[in-house]
């Protein structure tokens, strides 16, 4: 998770591709798998983040990482680099085949309760999500960010029985 240093830190997502094979169109955080030349979780992190957004590594501060997660769904063990950087580069998609755009959210904007909504699966799953405008995130990233939100204090409280489905744009896999 990579927040901007301002008095209302901005967070940097990723727009997935829409020519993906898995989550094709989706609302991600940047990052990916570990390369046989990645020393750890950190530096896999800061790859990644080169490699798709286009984020010089010199310009991060390192803030930790979070435990890791086990998901089921993809048989991967997680494990979220937390940092800051200054914010004042332009970030943009480094391979279109990969990353469809960059997004940056407030922190005010993502614990606006009006953001905050319960997010429903087909098959019955549901989660926490952020709805804003177009965007919505939803599943790991937004377990993610929520988990975050709560252990830096940002949290506020939100309606969870706001129940909404999840739009069929971001159910492609």
């Amino acid at each position: 998770m990579l927040f901007t240093r301002d008095t209302d830190p901005a967070l940097t997502f990723v727009t997935r591709a829409e020519t993906l094979r898995n989550h094709a169109g989706q609302v991600a955080l940047p990052g990916g798998a570990v390369d046989p030349g990645d020393i750890d979780a950190t530096d896999t992190a800061l790859r990644e983040a080169d490699e798709e957004i286009g984020l010089n590594r010199r310009s991060v501060s390192l803030l930790g990482q979070l435990p890791p997660l086990w998901v089921p769904a993809s048989r991967f063990d997680v494990t979220t680099v937390v940092a800051t950087w200054p914010g004042d580069a332009t970030l943009a998609p480094m391979d279109p085949a990969e990353t469809g755009s960059v997004e940056r959210f407030t922190i005010s904007e993502l614990t606006d309760p009006a953001n905050r909504v319960t997010a429903r699966h087909p098959v019955g799953f549901t989660g926490p999500a952020f709805a804003m405008g177009e965007v919505f995130i939803w599943g790991l990233t937004a377990h993610l960010v929520d988990w975050v939100l709560d252990l830096a204090g940002w949290a506020r409280h939100w309606d969870i029985d706001r129940v909404v489905d999840i739009p069929a744009q971001f159910l492609r896999d």
